[in-house]
């Protein structure tokens, strides 16, 4: 069987059905098939779609009360001054609350591939093309955003520069 996340018709088949080697759990085996590996995928594009603003954010503005905690660190020594000031435990707490939608639907066997939480106060999905569209959008944007911070990540790490400035 093959899963059917997308109903946009643009898009290739990898878009739209998955990969072939993928199919009925593939090199995934018992661990997931390619619906836990495409709902990772969009959980992993939407943290990669903040870490790349984050990044690009922090080297053009710093808000003035985080001055009480971060001196002008690079974007690799924001996680140490995060982990002494005690926001890592926060953002941990807070992923951590996230991912309870996601191990319920896990374990009664509904997971789909959407990253869908279940969160719609615009009303977005009330629209099936356009949703469909959306959909496509978000992971084509989250492989972009995962290469773009890895590429932000290396800048940084070879020029010891800033990645907008």
């Amino acid at each position: 069987m093959t899963m059917q996340r997308f109903t946009y018709p643009d898009g290739n088949d990898w878009d739209t059905q998955g990969a072939d080697w993928a199919i009925n759990g593939g090199l995934f085996g018992a661990v997931g098939d390619v619906i836990w590996a495409r709902e990772a995928e969009v959980k992993h594009g939407r943290i990669c779609m903040l870490a790349a603003t984050g990044a690009i954010v922090q080297d053009i503005y710093t808000f003035p009360f985080m001055n009480k905690w971060y001196q002008g660190e690079k974007m690799w020594g924001l996680h140490e001054a995060a982990i002494k000031s005690g926001a890592m435990w926060q953002v941990l707490f807070f992923v951590g609350l996230l991912e309870i939608p996601f191990m319920l639907n896990l374990a009664s066997g509904q997971v789909d591939g959407t990253g869908d939480l279940g969160f719609d106060p615009l009303g977005l999905k009330d629209d099936p093309e356009a949703y469909a569209r959306r959909q496509v959008s978000e992971i084509k944007n989250g492989r972009l955003a995962m290469i773009a911070i890895s590429g932000m990540t290396h800048h940084y790490f070879l020029t010891d520069r800033k990645s907008v400035v």
